[in-house]
């Protein structure tokens, strides 16, 4: 009995024993199961961590870019800001000023005839002016076609220019090469000029660069734009190189003068009446604005407005204070004038026809009328060229 009692005892316990092992390793078994699941979790976590931390940098890096900006833009608003309140305080020192300045309503009353009366004289004072420019000089010519052609010589750059001096008794020819140079070429004649063995009798070296096509040389004295300025123009004795005056031409420069010569913005001419500038005013749609400008002291004697445009011209002269404008196209073409503007009024584009150049299909990037030769001097695509001109006798000039 008692051996029976013994082994149902070890049996128990066994079976006890077994099932223990069997909870552990389903316990063991779960327990892995977690740490699975949080070691996913936190790798997640990392992964969540670690992008949150770049869009942070990214974030920061573009509100640091927008500080920067708006750092420069208060720095903008601030000049700004400056500029207004020195133009305000100017403008209430005006208005103090002028109300210190103002009359009463009974000085005002007596004073708008006085008033009248200086309008009326400043009016006939600027119609005297444009008078004086036709009586000091008997100039009673106008264009009637553009005759014949020669090209002289093939020198310098694509784009240049190249004229006789027009005053009285000069046989030199000056030749300008490119749109930017501070070389000037001098020619004893015109025949020393076409020979190609022959060099330049003088070659001055200017202390500054031009700019563009326009310059012309007046009595010995070169009027040109200087480069790298919007509007000053210099008069440079061409004996010694050295400038003898300057002016700024208000409103110019703004606009090439011609869009097919985008590089000259000022564009000197010489006619029988004297010195003339031309240019583009954008405040004026872009049309042409001529200016007739006094050769020795540089100021400016009359402007005129011309309803000439600007758009696909390449060059323009002077003949008797009459504008001829010359147009082409941007790929090369026949040369034609089709828009005039005469300051004495006598002649308009819509009385006149269409004018061509002599059959050839070309560009002109610069054009210089000469009144003793009555011929045009062109630069065509580093030809050196002479036009022949036809003028006629304007009898409503003679009239006059």
């Amino acid at each position: 009995m008692a051996w029976l009692f013994l082994l149902s005892l070890f049996l128990t316990l066994g079976a006890v024993q077994s099932q223990g092992s069997s909870q552990d390793a389903f316990i063991i078994q779960y327990l892995e199961r977690r740490l699975v699941q949080i070691e996913e979790r936190l790798s997640l976590c990392e992964q969540n961590t670690i992008s949150a931390t770049q869009k942070t940098y990214d974030l920061s890096s573009e509100i640091r870019g927008y500080l920067s900006t708006l750092n420069i833009l208060r720095s903008e608003v601030k000049s700004q800001v400056d500029g207004v309140s020195v133009r305000v305080d100017r403008v209430e020192r005006e208005l103090e000023y002028l109300e210190n300045k103002i009359p009463t309503q009974s000085d005002i009353e007596m004073e708008e005839a006085l008033l009248e009366q200086q309008i009326k004289a400043v009016e006939l004072e600027q119609l005297k002016k444009k008078a004086k420019i036709n009586v000091e000089n008997d100039c009673s010519t106008a264009l009637s076609q553009v005759k014949s052609l020669k090209i002289v010589k093939k020198a310098g750059d694509p784009n240049g220019c190249w004229f006789k001096d027009p005053s009285e008794g000069s046989n030199k020819v000056y030749l300008f090469s490119g749109f930017r140079n501070n070389t000037v070429l001098e020619y004893k004649s015109l025949k020393s000029f076409t020979k190609t063995s022959t060099p330049p009798a003088n070659e001055v070296q200017l202390p500054f660069s031009w700019q563009g096509t326009g310059h012309v040389v007046y009595n010995g004295f070169l009027y040109c734009h200087k480069a790298d300025t919007t509007n000053e123009i210099l008069k440079v004795d061409l004996l010694n190189g050295t400038v003898v005056d300057s002016m700024l031409l208000p409103g110019a420069g703004h606009l090439p003068v011609y869009s097919l010569n985008p590089n000259t913005f000022l564009d000197m001419a010489v006619d029988e009446l004297g010195l003339w500038v031309i240019h583009a005013d954008p405040e004026y749609g872009g049309n042409l604005v001529i200016t007739k400008v006094d050769k020795v002291s540089l100021a400016v004697e009359y402007t005129w407005d011309t309803q000439c445009r600007s758009r696909d011209a390449e060059g323009a002269f002077l003949i008797c204070g009459t504008l001829y404008v010359v147009y082409n196209t941007r790929y090369g073409g026949r040369s034609t004038i089709q828009c005039l503007y005469d300051i004495h009024d006598t002649i308009h584009s819509n009385e006149s026809p269409v004018m061509f150049f002599p059959k050839r299909y070309t560009t002109h990037s610069s054009i210089h009328y000469h009144p003793g030769d009555k011929q045009l001097y062109a630069w065509d695509d580093g030809y050196q060229t002479i036009y022949k001109v036809e003028t006629r006798a304007n009898s409503q000039m003679k009239s006059q």
